[in-house]
């Protein structure tokens, strides 16, 4: 029998051998394979987890090697393995050669463990339960033993998963492996593929108690369609964090393929709850305006996940953008771009998934007065300057939708028949929109690149005029004719046109010329 462990870091981690030598001498313990002071440690657990367990220690000298001896194994993972592989060591150096365990050996060649054990020999959750059983998976490794804990997690359609509470039932497990065929495997049934799916309306999640901001309603609904990026400004009181709070009750699930790429990286980063299976709801991270670039790239000894990682297929909330670090706002560009992020450390590098829905939330000034009737604004014209510099030219040309919200409902006269609609409303036109994109392209517009928006969105002569019109007015560069294009693609799935017509060119315009908030403010 073949014993794995993993061992995680970044985003695709490594299956690592566990081998187990019996040999005459004075009775310890030695861990090769360049092991952290977790996995040393794991001797003394180890030890008295076998002993509380019923069974006996073996009395030889134990080496246990961990390969490849040239990766650093880290974490408490690596405790039930090591026992298992122990016990299994000595069984086989009691009975070799009997027919039982051949037989086993010749059916099932490999199986990968994970688990922290306790003095007692119960077995404890560890992180990145589901990345293991996939990257077994890749590796032909089609049996696990992981903790009770983590088994909700670790069931993979093809995998065979074993959920167990203590050592004896994890030895147990390697004796009661006898034919492949007869396993029970829980298949995973797709929730929200074909179909699209919300999950069900919060309390005070509605859209209805959202009064007056037809207009901002309206970028949002657009924004959820198509996976836009979206940049809202106005002052401190108007509205904006509390309507895109309720992004994600206009956001449809994740498909069985994003909930696997979501859940991996919530897996790896320890924040799937005890008990829970995979990620159905679309991540959504509002990160606090301290963060550093490591807490929104990445990074640390292990390479751990940021929040652009953990928005994976999900939303990036950035509420008072401005008092983010220059660092960090720049820091977005190249993932907003690309769709992923490459972490380095220690001569080895990792890169995750950074597909994420920007959406920016500020004020026009410092003070946030500034362009408000019957307010003053106590900044100067050098500080209002400064304040939007925080913004450079490069990341407001990534952002798809700008809307500038006031505080007066006046303003929302072309969308009033958004001031007082309900989330049920706007799901529709979304539903809409999203089983349209998915069978003309598989993916959302703002994820097309520009051979896909060349191939997929085309427009007519009187169409085609009314964007070089506007983009000689507005100046636009050619990746906002390209984010126009799609904003049009979007507002046409979501009015059911198989074409584009001039009236969604133009209000694809509309939403996209504001070039972030210095003509609102000057």
């Amino acid at each position: 029998m073949n014993i794995f462990s993993f061992s995680p870091f970044g985003y695709e981690g490594a299956v690592v051998s566990v081998d187990v030598d019996l040999r005459r001498g004075i009775p310890a313990v030695d861990i090769v394979g360049l092991a952290d002071n977790a996995v040393k440690e794991s001797r003394e657990r180890m030890r008295s987890a076998i002993l509380n367990s019923g069974y006996e220690f073996p009395k030889e000298r134990v080496l246990i090697s961990l390969s490849p001896a040239d990766m650093r194994k880290e974490g408490a993972g690596f405790d039930l393995p090591i026992a298992v592989a122990v016990l299994n060591a000595e069984r086989d150096n009691k009975s070799s050669g009997e027919q039982q365990n051949e037989n086993v050996d010749e059916i099932t060649e490999s199986v990968l463990v994970m688990g922290e054990l306790d003095l007692s020999g119960k077995v404890r959750s560890v992180r990145g339960v589901h990345a293991a059983v996939l990257t077994a998976k890749e590796n032909g490794i089609s049996c696990c033993i992981v903790p009770k804990g983590n088994y909700q997690e670790a069931v993979v359609p093809q995998m065979h998963i074993f959920g167990v509470e203590n050592l004896k039932e994890a030895f147990e497990c390697l004796s009661e492996i006898q034919d492949v065929n007869d396993f029970k495997t829980e298949v995973i049934e797709p929730q929200c593929e074909d179909e699209v799916c919300f999950a069900p309306l919060a309390e005070n999640m509605d859209y209805s108690t959202v009064k007056n901001q037809g207009t901002l309603l309206r970028g949002l609904q657009i924004a959820a369609a198509g996976f836009h990026n979206l940049m809202v400004y106005g002052p401190p009181g108007c509205g904006k964090t509390l309507a895109i709070q309720r992004l994600p009750s206009i956001l449809p699930l994740l498909t069985l393929n994003e909930s696997q790429t979501v859940t991996r990286i919530y897996s790896l980063a320890g924040l799937l709850p005890a008990g829970s299976s995979r990620i159905s709801q679309r991540p959504f991270r509002q990160p606090h305006q301290t963060s550093s670039l490591e807490g929104m790239s990445g990074g640390g000894v292990l390479c751990r996940p940021g929040e652009i990682s953990l928005a994976h297929n999900g939303v990036l909330f950035l509420d008072e953008a401005a008092e983010f670090r220059t660092s960090v706002l720049q820091g977005l560009r190249i993932p907003l771009e690309t769709g992923s992020v490459t972490l380095s450390r220690a001569g080895r590098h990792t890169t995750y998934p950074a597909q994420f829905q920007l959406v920016i939330a500020t004020n026009p000034c410092p003070c946030g007065n500034y362009g408000s009737e019957g307010k003053i604004c106590l900044c100067s014209a050098r500080s209002v300057e400064f304040y939007w510099k925080k913004f450079s030219a490069p990341l407001l040309d990534r952002i798809d939708i700008r809307v500038p919200v006031l505080c007066k409902s006046e303003k929302d006269s072309e969308y009033s028949r958004y001031n007082n609609i309900s989330t049920e409303e706007l799901r529709q036109d979304i539903t809409r929109a999203v089983k349209l994109q998915r069978c003309r392209q598989g993916k959302l517009n703002a994820l097309l690149s520009p051979e896909e928006v060349r191939k997929f969105i085309s427009l007519d002569e009187n169409c085609g005029e009314l964007l070089e019109q506007a983009c000689l007015e507005e100046n636009f560069s050619a990746r906002g004719m390209c984010s126009i294009k799609k904003l049009a693609r979007t507002i046409a799935d979501m009015a059911g046109s198989e074409v584009i017509l001039p009236e969604h060119i133009k209000e694809a315009v509309f939403f996209r010329k504001n070039t972030g908030g210095l003509d609102f403010c000057l």
